[in-house]
């Protein structure tokens, strides 16, 4: 649909993301005359990789849990919660067609597996409320007397009286997440927060990683220390070695937690073996060592590391690979163990933001209404989702701050 037919409307959403798509459908179903712009040939096109195209809709928990997962500004999100829960959004997908289901850590998916059912649940609601869609982008909002008047895009102007900026942060850009709401937020007044990547992969300068890259882990737990080496992050799961450090679910829930490289050094430790104590693990080496008591030292761990990791380990172990398995002493021993049971990796910082699946940092929540999602300078001007500062750690939580902010802004426009 070309812009140039639209010359007005009640209200134009900039951005055609999850929290773009439910505030246009709550205008139009309040009666608004709404246009959704959104500059990619498709709306959602972030929402489809999501959770590796599962799309991990939102976490079903009550109010209390979910805040204690937004590290920073959660407090902004309690109105917006109490009027759009995780019940809701659950309730809402379900009314559209697209069943639900729970997974470990209360994370809910389509029972499809499929992100492009959601995205396409929305698409259908949108265009049976009766929002346009107009695949332009906008490049400025226009005021008068202090009140939005329009918005202006690369195929024309829209004149409106309310706006709604729904871009996204800047990870991503390929998927139309390319800073512009910032940039327009900025022009209006607003305080746009340093932007710094959440849920990213991390940097190390070991080149160990490099030498395992492709090597995947399951089922071990990831530490984090800070540089007073406090413990602030231990999950179990999955991660796997690049060529720059670490990545995988595990990483990312971490780098959530990892807010402060300016000021902070970390580290990560890996359990290889969670499921047994030292005591245990200490059994198990001393059989293996029994089993193969002829063999080299570098030709006794096939039975408990992966072929990738064993010349790190006996690397790290200080023991030299040629050494007979008979004569390793308890003290080699010992620190075998210890490299089992807290493999470690330092951190020399995250990857870029453009390889980030969320961006911390956005338009100053001080400068929001949290009850209605509008703008404190401009009349008629609403955010809602990624380009707000707000963040959450991985499992649900940054999606469904991105259906409860967009409901918000939807009911209040």
């Amino acid at each position: 649909m070309k812009c140039m037919n639209i010359q007005s409307c009640d209200v134009v959403i900039i951005g055609g993301g999850p929290a773009g798509m439910i505030a246009a459908c709550e205008a139009a179903e309040r009666g608004r005359s709404v246009v959704l712009l959104e500059w990619q040939k498709f709306c959602g096109r972030k929402l489809r990789i999501t959770g590796k195209g599962r799309c991990n809709v939102t976490n079903n928990c009550e109010i209390k849990p979910f805040m204690q997962n937004v590290p920073g500004n959660a407090k902004f999100l309690f109105s917006a919660l109490n009027r759009f829960s995780t019940a809701d959004t659950i309730a809402m997908f379900e009314s559209l067609g697209v069943p639900m289901k729970t997974e470990r850590g209360n994370r809910v998916f389509p029972v499809s597996d499929n992100a492009h059912d959601v995205a396409k649940a929305l698409e259908k609601r949108m265009l049976r409320s009766g929002v346009k869609i107009v695949y332009a982008r906008a490049q400025e909002i226009l005021t008068e007397d202090g009140s939005v008047s329009a918005v202006r895009t690369d195929k024309g102007l829209i004149k409106c009286a309310a706006a709604a900026i729904c871009t996204g942060g800047v990870s991503y850009p390929l998927t139309g997440s390319t800073g512009d709401g910032h940039r327009m937020a900025k022009a209006l007044g607003h305080t746009v927060t340093d932007l710094r990547p959440s849920l990213v992969p991390l940097e190390s300068d070991d080149g160990y990683c490099a030498e395992m890259q492709g090597f995947s882990l399951k089922n071990v737990t990831l530490k984090v220390f800070n540089s007073a080496d406090k413990l602030i992050f231990s999950e179990l799961g999955e991660m796997m070695f690049t060529h720059f450090g670490v990545t995988g679910p595990l990483v990312l829930s971490a780098s959530a937690h990892m807010r402060d490289f300016e000021h902070e050094k970390y580290r990560l430790e890996i359990d290889l073996k969670p499921a047994l104590d030292e005591k245990k693990l200490d059994a198990r080496i001393l059989r293996d060592f029994e089993k193969f008591k002829n063999r080299e030292f570098a030709n006794s761990l096939s039975e408990l590391a992966g072929r990738t990791m064993i010349p790190v380990i006996i690397a790290l172990s200080g023991i030299a690979p040629e050494t007979r398995v008979n004569s390793i002493t308890k003290e080699q021993r010992k620190k075998l163990l210890s490299i089992f049971k807290a493999f470690p990796v330092s951190i020399s910082g995250t990857r870029p933001l453009s390889e980030a699946i969320v961006t911390a940092g956005g338009v100053s929540v001080k400068e929001v209404d949290p009850r209605t999602m509008e703008s404190k300078i401009v009349s008629g001007l609403y955010f809602a989702g990624e380009v707000l500062d707000l963040d959450a750690y991985t499992g649900g939580f940054n999606l469904q701050i991105a259906w409860s902010t967009g409901y918000v802004a939807g009911q209040s426009v």
